[in-house]
């Protein structure tokens, strides 16, 4: 008979330290990027991130936080949390703080996956949700997206005994696209109440169309819907990586056993604090994204560019031709060289397509015009 310990005996035995079965097959996270060669000072719209960039107000907390940096934070992040519960009418328990949502699906990853259990996302979703469930040797299980969008009936084929979570971005990341949140319902009827509903919904706020939901209020009433948010989109406030997750409170209580204590800065929760607070600043960001993510799409669709996939996000994804010399790894670079960076998405599984973030005026102008002058070589 077979030794139940043999694959840790032959780690035992191996020359040298080892990692657990199926951590080296992670593909790591691959960021947008931030240097263009022979370029000095490139437009970076490669990271979604805020081109207005922060609250003047968050900045301010931000600075005046510099005297307590020989401090620890507040474990519990008590003034952060007292503030998204007020403005959002929550439970405070019922909150999750992370640096970025990113590690709020982490920690639900390691809460409830095993290895042999399933999570269930997207078939182009998000990496972390993916690399998380990997390094708890768990399967990931692709959802197809017909037209690019997440399809409730193929989320459902993947699911089975052992999924345990459920991950929807909506908006999703790289594609922009969204469902309306009757879609959502429908999903959440048809899981069995064991799996829980994950609602990315870090760029939620920017979607304005009255079918669109982020579940904050459907989650009050469920014991299995958790909703994400993040400081690093809207707000601008990427480098302090702060997210936060509303969960029911027996899912709370579990991810804080695991929780590491201190995950915030004294500074990140000052930042974040004044950012809540600063809806002129939100409001300027949303319209500015509402002004030129439809110009730049019927611009580049004026182009000979057919592929602009609809966004509810503050980007684009732009779909390439397969004809040698407009392809979209050549169209990256092209605009590279140009002083433009944007995002290749072939790890996502999307190789004829970019994705570009909404820019300021001259340059959303910029890339456009340089497009029109890369499908005319």
């Amino acid at each position: 008979m077979a030794d139940s310990n043999e694959p840790q005996n032959d780690r035992a035995r191996a020359a040298r330290p080892m990692p657990k079965p199926g951590i080296m097959d992670i593909h790591a996270y691959v960021p947008g990027k931030a240097k263009a060669e022979g370029v000095d000072n490139p437009i970076k719209l490669s990271a979604n991130e805020n081109i207005l960039g922060c609250s003047e107000k968050a900045r301010e907390a931000y600075a005046g936080a510099a005297h307590q940096l020989h401090m620890y934070p507040d474990s519990r992040t008590t003034l952060l949390r007292t503030a998204l519960a007020e403005t959002f009418r929550l439970e405070p328990e019922r909150l999750i703080l992370g640096q970025g949502s990113d590690e709020v699906f982490q920690l639900l990853n390691q809460t409830f996956l095993e290895p042999g259990d399933n999570i269930v996302q997207g078939e182009y979703g998000f990496a972390a949700y993916a690399i998380g469930a990997h390094a708890c040797q768990a399967e990931v299980r692709r959802a197809k997206e017909p037209g690019y969008r997440i399809d409730v009936d193929e989320v459902l084929k993947c699911v089975d005994g052992r999924t345990r979570l459920v991950f929807i971005a909506n908006p999703a990341n790289p594609t922009g696209t969204w469902i309306p949140f009757s879609e959502i319902e429908r999903l959440h009827a048809a899981l069995p109440p064991s799996v829980v509903l994950v609602l990315d919904a870090a760029y939620g706020e920017f979607c304005r169309d009255p079918a669109f939901d982020d579940g904050l209020d459907f989650a009050r009433s469920q014991a299995n819907v958790v909703v994400t948010h993040t400081f690093s989109k809207l707000h601008g406030l990427a480098a302090l990586r702060v997210g936060w997750g509303y969960a029911p409170a027996e899912i709370a209580a579990a991810v804080d056993r695991i929780r590491l204590p201190f995950n915030i800065s004294i500074p990140g929760q000052a930042a974040a604090i004044a950012a809540l607070a600063d809806t002129e600043f939100q409001e300027r960001s949303i319209a500015h994204v509402e002004q030129w993510r439809p110009w730049l799409a019927q611009q580049l669709g004026g182009v000979g560019l057919e592929v602009v996939l609809p966004s509810a996000a503050n980007f684009l994804l732009v779909g390439f031709p397969t004809t040698p010399g407009r392809t979209a790894v050549e169209a990256e670079a092209y605009l590279a060289s140009r002083g433009l960076l944007v995002r290749g998405v072939t790890n996502y599984g999307l190789p004829n397509h970019v994705r570009i973030t909404i820019g300021l005026e001259e340059h959303n102008r910029a890339v456009a015009a340089a497009l029109a002058d890369f499908m005319k070589r």
